[in-house]
């Protein structure tokens, strides 16, 4: 599948059927394809932290999301949460930021890595949501996620059982400027 028609068939999936096609393989290849996304001088800080446990999973969405994102989540087959570690990405080896944008830049690349991962899922015949309200306190208990990783995201998948409509995009002249 050529990556134009990778990007118009993903969506954000927010109603998902019951299967089992999210596997540890499925995941490891995501996250595979996605270390190789560029990051601020090759640091790689991004890590992730894979639920596939139904308990875990259960838990998860009762203590971490709100009711929307709890909604959204049935039926999911896994739950990925993105991180990335502090104060690497954006500074010298002394610790000083290289720039204003500090952990921007953990950020920034914590942000390709899991585009990256989605549309590979995508490949894959994996469905997604990324979602950014949830608890970062509660799951960085629930899994033990070590205080220098800083929560980003959790990234629902599994299989959709409907097919949203594709959102209206901006046009490419109403966000470009040319010099």
């Amino acid at each position: 599948m050529e990556l134009n028609e990778i990007l118009k068939k993903r969506r954000s999936i927010r109603k998902y059927a019951k299967g089992s096609g999210i596997t540890p393989d499925l995941i490891k290849e995501c996250i595979a394809a996605a270390m190789e996304a560029p990051s601020w001088k090759n640091t790689e800080t991004a890590r992730y932290h894979a639920v596939m446990s139904p308990d875990k999973i259960s838990e998860i969405r009762e203590k971490c999301f709100g009711t929307w994102n709890y909604q959204c989540t049935e039926n999911i087959q896994a739950l990925v949460v993105a991180t990335f570690v502090k104060n690497i990405s954006g500074y010298q080896k002394d610790g000083t930021p290289d720039n204003e944008l500090e952990n921007g830049w953990g950020i920034y690349d914590a942000g390709l890595q899991n585009s990256v991962f989605i549309l590979k899922a995508a490949e894959c015949g994996a469905d997604s949501l990324v979602m950014g309200i949830r608890n970062a306190d509660a799951i960085r208990e629930i899994l033990g996620i070590p205080e220098n990783e800083i929560i980003l995201s959790v990234i629902a998948l599994g299989e959709r059982s409907e097919t949203p409509e594709r959102p209206h995009r901006k046009a490419v002249d109403d966000i470009v400027k040319f010099y």
